[in-house]
């Protein structure tokens, strides 16, 4: 069964982009952004909004408060404003109209806010908060559900603070305050260590407004971003619902959007010609579990597979037929605390074979697509310290030799196809979590520092890890990929901002989003240069696509 939702979106929102043509386009909306407190200003969002719409266009202002819309992405008729720019509020105008055949002018005029706090993203939240970098770290993962401005805004005292870790340790991963989910039976999930729990619930308690009316600390805001970082435009796509969570986004072969959703039992397609939605229910294989998807990858065939985290299965959506073929973790293996929620699929076609991992104990798994049957590869352990990989994303290669990337510490470990023996190599930053990545067409493999605030590459030929630091503190990259236009990419969960790497100079672009954005995956769309980027606000259910001009 396919349910079909058509977004009710202005072509203009829709229209291929070509950089080239766009630079020299005619406008169909220009402007200025100015204060009183600076004048002219740099690097702030505009956003445009057609009424009735599910589209969002946006672009930055040039160093002389500039902005202009090109006349191929607004479409006559009247359109809401937006801004954003830490620190400011808009003034006005917050609406006009854009006339056909003309270039329409909007001076756009912004005030200070009065209420900093409302637009601080979760990493000026850390950068603002008294503490040490291994202090902070430890609520780096409540942002996979909400905001960190929920922790310093709530007046828990220390012994309710060990209250709400033990609480929170009992929720699916995917849980928002929109849509809480309890995990079952005997499955937890302890972010904070039982050991650590004391003396963090004593500094959490010291700089929430449990025992002051205001926050003693001042608070800290990066500052906007200027130059090269300007040269963009954004465009967002709101979801037919506020449950969904877009945690992948990627493109098939075809060039159609698909997404995973964190929170329930769908993938979704979107077509970027029309902005038609449609989403197809996956069959649940564990009544009573969390509901939810996670890794999301296409086949060779354009065939979408997912995985399905508490039910303990994984999923091929044949196109042809519109269903789903499922395989579960065996009953004898299976527990409350099963966790399918990455496989890697890029290196099947070498051995007909799917790799899986299971969080709940860290087990490999490898589906054999020939017979069915999934055989257990174990759980590999490090050999420095005989503990086991933590392991967060798996990734193979054209051999489909697998990659683990050890989100307990720094290991990088690459599983033989073969003879499944074990490889690690150790990032040149210490236990810098590394988290998701991709294998690109020359066999390296691309992969987020979580911890270690980087993108790293591992070139199997020589065994060596090389590092690029993000430039925003705080940023906590959860993915990276390469482009075939020598760059790498990756976003933040913290900053709302997406940094591109010059892989040659070793110079980042960061852009920021026009509004709170949690991302997860990044996909890149290079059969343009510059590329495109594609990622999910998992917490704003939308998807947003990034197009650098140059």
């Amino acid at each position: 069964m396919r349910l079909t939702v058509l977004l009710l979106a202005s072509a203009a929102g829709l229209t291929t982009f070509a950089p080239p043509a766009f630079a020299q386009s005619p406008a169909a909306l220009s402007g200025s952004v100015s204060s009183a407190k600076e004048g002219a200003m740099e690097g702030v969002v505009v956003s445009a909004r057609k009424d009735g719409s599910t589209i969002t266009v946006s672009v930055i202002s040039d160093d002389r408060g500039h902005f202009s819309f090109p006349a191929s992405r607004l479409d006559p008729g009247h359109y809401a404003i937006s801004t954003r720019a830490t620190g400011f509020d808009l003034d006005g105008p917050k609406d006009v109209t854009v006339t056909a055949g003309q270039e329409d002018k909007i001076d756009v005029k912004l005030a200070p806010t009065k209420n900093l706090t409302a637009q601080m993203t979760n990493a000026e939240w850390l950068m603002s908060m008294p503490g040490t970098d291994d202090q902070k770290r430890l609520v780096l993962d409540c942002n996979s559900c909400h905001t960190l401005e929920r922790i310093v805004r709530s007046t828990h005292s220390a012994d309710e603070f060990q209250q709400v870790f033990l609480r929170m340790a009992g929720y699916y991963p995917g849980s928002t305050p929109l849509k809480p989910q309890r995990l079952v039976g005997d499955a937890v999930r302890r972010l904070i260590p039982e050991e650590e729990a004391p003396k963090a619930a004593e500094w959490l308690a010291s700089l929430n407004l449990s025992q002051q009316d205001s926050w003693s600390w001042p608070l800290k805001t990066l500052p906007r971003l200027t130059g090269k970082s300007t040269h963009v435009i954004i465009t967002e796509y709101d979801m037919p619902s506020r449950l969904i969570e877009p945690h992948d986004v990627v493109l098939d072969h075809e060039g159609n959007v698909w997404y995973s959703d964190f929170g329930q039992m769908f993938i979704g397609e979107m077509d970027p010609k029309t902005g038609q939605v449609t989403q197809f229910p996956i069959p649940v294989t564990k009544p009573g579990y969390s509901l939810g998807t996670l890794d999301l990858e296409i086949d060779k065939d354009n065939n979408p597979w997912i995985g399905v985290m508490y039910q303990s299965a994984i999923g091929k959506l044949d196109r042809k037929t519109g269903k789903f073929q499922m395989w579960s973790t065996p009953k004898e293996w299976d527990s409350d605390a099963g966790q399918l929620g990455h496989l890697a699929v890029e290196g099947t076609p070498a051995d007909d074979k799917v790799w899986i991992k299971n969080s709940a104990g860290g087990h490999i798994y490898r589906l054999d697509l020939a017979s069915n049957k999934i055989e257990d590869v174990g759980v590999p352990k490090d050999p420095r310290t005989g503990k086991r990989i933590g392991t967060y994303g798996i990734h193979s290669d054209a051999e489909n030799n697998l990659y683990l990337l050890d989100f307990s510490a720094g290991n990088i470990v690459r599983l033989d196809a073969k003879t499944r023996e074990p490889t690690v190599f150790l990032t040149p930053t210490p236990n810098s979590h590394p988290r998701r990545g991709r294998v690109d067409d020359q066999g390296r493999l691309w992969f987020a520092e979580y911890f270690g605030d980087a993108i790293g590459m591992l070139d199997p030929e020589t065994g060596k890890i090389a590092e690029w630091k993000v430039p925003s503190p705080w940023s906590s990259p959860y993915d990276a990929v390469e482009d075939k236009n020598g760059n790498a990419w990756t976003g933040s969960m913290n900053t709302d901002r997406v940094a591109g790497l010059d892989i040659k100079s070793g110079q980042y672009t960061e852009y920021q989003l026009p509004r709170s954005t949690n991302i997860r995956r990044v996909f890149v769309d290079d059969s343009k240069n510059p590329s495109t980027l594609w990622i999910g606000s998992n917490h704003g259910a939308s998807i947003v696509k990034v197009e650098p001009l140059d």
